[in-house]
C-alpha cells in the first residue's frame, strides 16, 4: 500500500504544481488513498521531496533534486576511495585504482553524466576514459583533482 501511495505521490507532483501537504493529502484522498496530513508528511520525508520554484513563482514539491545530489556525492566518494593515480594523452584519460575497484569507479564516473566523457572501460585496477576532445582531458583531470583532494 505504501509503495503504491508513494508512486501516486510522485505521479501527482510530476503532473501538477502541488504547493502544500494539505493539497497533496486532498489529491491522494481523491485518488482513493485514505491519508492524513501526518502520513503525507512522513511520505514526503521518506521520498526526500524538496520544494522548488514552480512556473507561477510559488514553491511546489519536486522529486529527484535531493536524490540526484546524494547520488552525485556517493559517486564522487567511490571515485575518491578508489583513486590511486591518473594520466592523459590526447583525448584519453587513464585512471589507476585500488585493485578490484576500477569497474565500480568507472560505473560511478559514467553515472555522473559529465559532458566531456564519452564512456569508460573498467578493468581490475585501471579505467580508460574516452573524452570528446584533448582539451577535455586536461579539464577533467582538474575536476578529478578537486574531487580527490
Amino acid at each position: 500500500m505504501k509503495n503504491a501511495r508513494h508512486e501516486q505521490i510522485l505521479k501527482l507532483i510530476a503532473e501538477r504544481e502541488v504547493e502544500t501537504q494539505e493539497e497533496l493529502a486532498e489529491l491522494l484522498n481523491a485518488s482513493g488513498f485514505a491519508v492524513t496530513q501526518a502520513t503525507v508528511s512522513r511520505d514526503i520525508r521518506q521520498l526526500q521531496l524538496v520544494k522548488v520554484t514552480g512556473k507561477k513563482g510559488k514553491l511546489r514539491y519536486s522529486a529527484g533534486a535531493g536524490d540526484k545530489m546524494d547520488l552525485s556525492r556517493k559517486y564522487q566518494r567511490v571515485l575518491k576511495d578508489a583513486f590511486v593515480s591518473m594520466d592523459f594523452s590526447s583525448n584519453l584519460l587513464v585512471i589507476k585504482t585500488v585493485s578490484g575497484m576500477a569497474m565500480a569507479a568507472a560505473a560511478a564516473l559514467d553515472s555522473l553524466d559529465w559532458k566531456e566523457v564519452l564512456g569508460c572501460i573498467g578493468g581490475d585496477d585501471t579505467i580508460l576514459v574516452v573524452l570528446r576532445s584533448p582539451a577535455d582531458a586536461a579539464a577533467l583531470k582538474e575536476r578529478f583533482d578537486s574531487i580527490i583532494q
